[in-house]
């Protein structure tokens, strides 16, 4: 049986390449609550990123994969795993929350 609640639906991203994010203490930015969302960076080995999205807008897996392509585009981060819970934020506020926390993990540049 799964750990996520009924009603979310559960996505999965992974990109290869990009620059090492290093070492840094995990980051969250964000809260989860009506038309929001929460996200978490964390520290992950590998050349690559991962992304897991769990979301109570069911059916946007392809306005998904556009927000995180458009997020590698501008962020080709490594050795980092994302973690995404939304309760129906916009793309621009999923984009917004991502470049927050991109912008902890650089010592607060954006």
């Amino acid at each position: 049986m799964s750990d996520v609640p009924a009603g979310l639906e559960t996505l999965d991203f992974s990109f290869s390449g990009g620059r090492p994010a290093g070492a840094f203490a995990p980051v969250l930015v964000g809260v989860v609550g009506s038309g929001n969302l929460e996200v978490m960076l964390e520290p992950a080995g590998g050349d690559g990123c991962a992304v897991r999205v769990e979301t109570s807008a069911r059916g946007f897996g392809p306005i998904w994969q556009a927000v995180m392509n458009d997020f590698h585009a501008r962020h080709p981060l490594a050795g980092v795993r994302i973690s995404i819970n939304d309760m129906g934020a916009t793309p621009a506020v999923v984009s917004l929350r991502l470049d927050q926390a991109v912008a902890e993990i650089d010592g607060g540049r954006p």
